[in-house]
């Protein structure tokens, strides 16, 4: 085999590795979605959302976010979004990639008013919806913010297009968009209107600041790519066969293909896993918030079954005169508690689940706890002797009292602790589990290459591995 076959052939391989990859990234994704769904779509058969209506109605705009979801995992579009500041060329950049004057572009600033999306099809079996959008510096307020969320939630990728070193206002609409935890590919647009030289040196200075942090890595090659989309006209001097010499201005063709190639090239990389994780994104967000409002909207009855939890608790361990079984009843109870709050927010959760979370809680308290249940533990044996030993002497008895009730007092209040506790792990771990977005997520960033665009975006969500 020549050095040409065996590369090839190693390509091959790669790109094979790549689509395998890509496709087991697609199907946990699907995995994950579908196992939301059926839970949440058994609730409603079960009453526990049918029979709260107000709850029903809170959670309905995320129950659609999850099913539509689901349904652009199994289209197969990938998005991806422009934005920039007015003038950079945005709706050129598109236009050039779809080869046709599609998008209206102008000397005016703020041409484009609204996102618009159009289709593109550059060959093979991949689908791109191309997602324009207004001016960021154009939109005042809370409306341009409320636009960039909403287009951002929706796309796989981002272009955004400078036109030159990037501005103060350039670089804050960046970091921002760097926050959204989406891949982004920096479009350094107009560049035939630059000397090889400056071209050089801002193309230097926008790897650094497109990385969006001074301490991490400059832009990679797949990050950062020039383009002149709509080049300006040039004036051509043209020699006629009689000796006459006239000047025409002629406009050059666009030089967009560095970006069309780039685009491609991580699309048959990563594409499937982009379309992956930012459905795993929106699905996380969106289990998040249902958590979030199931436990706002019952708050009151939360709070009334961890106070009833704490007092049978404080109870169980004050008249229990065995140590160790106060202890382990104390744990009994602390489980149950667990589970009954899962139960009212409508939360999968088994006894090993509850387990894990209570252990979770003990370790993660800094300590206190843990030394609240030795402090227990050490009291149920002085009460167990003092109830050994009580007999008729009073002293005994007051002995065995004032034992049994400090420890009721710590059981009380490790009761309500370990309760406070359990509500905010119940909402954040909603995402959590075997086939939780959340650990899908974490899976699929485990298994990034170091020359993909989805590494950039392991590094920013400090994933270690």
């Amino acid at each position: 085999m020549t050095i040409v076959e065996r590369v090839k052939a190693e390509s091959v391989d790669i790109m094979s590795v790549y689509r395998n990859l890509q496709e087991t990234h697609l199907n946990r994704a699907r995995a994950s979605l579908r196992q939301a769904l059926s839970w949440y779509g058994y609730l409603r058969k079960s009453g526990q959302l049918s029979s709260n209506p107000e709850l029903l109605g809170l959670v309905k705009p995320e129950l659609e976010t999850l099913n539509a979801t689901l349904n652009k995992l199994d289209s197969n579009v990938i998005r991806i979004a422009v934005f920039g500041l007015v003038s950079r060329g945005k709706s050129a950049v598109l236009n050039a990639l779809l080869g046709d004057k599609i998008l209206q572009t102008g000397p005016l600033n703020g041409v484009t008013q609204w996102p618009r999306s159009v289709r593109w099809q550059p060959g093979g079996k991949v689908l791109i919806e191309l997602i324009d959008t207004p001016g960021l510096d154009e939109i005042a307020g809370e409306s341009r913010a409320d636009m960039a969320r909403e287009v951002v939630h929706q796309a796989d990728l981002i272009l955004f297009v400078v036109s030159g070193d990037i501005t103060r206002t350039e670089y804050q609409a960046l970091l921002e968009l760097r926050r959204s935890q989406k891949p982004l590919i920096l479009v350094f647009n107009k560049i035939d209107l630059y000397p090889d030289t400056d071209r050089g040196a801002i193309y230097q200075n926008l790897q650094q600041l497109g990385a969006g942090n001074p301490q991490t890595k400059p832009l990679l090659p797949d990050e950062i790519v020039m383009v002149a989309a709509e080049p300006a006209a040039m004036e051509v001097r043209i020699e006629w066969p009689d000796g006459r010499v006239s000047y025409e201005w002629e406009t050059p063709p666009p030089q967009i293909d560095e970006l069309k190639e780039t685009i491609l090239n991580i699309l048959n990389r990563e594409g499937r896993s982009l379309l992956a994780l930012n459905a795993l994104i929106q699905a996380r967000d969106a289990e998040a918030a249902i958590a979030q409002k199931t436990i706002d909207l019952r708050e009151k009855e939360a709070e009334e079954i961890i106070w009833q939890f704490t007092k049978y608790k404080a109870l169980a361990v004050m008249l229990n005169p065995i140590a160790f079984l106060d202890i382990l009843g104390g744990t009994v109870a602390d489980l149950a508690l667990i589970r009954a709050l899962a139960r009212l927010y409508g939360l999968p959760m088994t006894s090993y689940e509850a387990g894990k979370i209570l252990k979770t809680i003990l370790f993660s308290s800094g300590g206190l706890l843990l030394g609240e249940l030795g402090s227990s533990f050490l009291l149920g044996l002085s009460k167990s002797t003092a109830a050994i030993t009580s007999g008729d002497n009073p002293s005994n008895i007051t002995a065995f009292a004032g034992s049994a009730i400090a420890q009721a007092g710590i059981a009380g209040y490790g009761a309500y602790s370990v309760g406070k506790a359990a509500q905010v792990y119940l909402e954040k771990g909603c995402t959590w589990g075997q086939l939780g977005a959340s650990s899908v997520i974490q899976e699929i960033l485990s298994q990034v290459d170091q020359n993909t665009i989805l590494y950039r975006l392991r590094q920013e969500l400090g994933i270690k591995y």
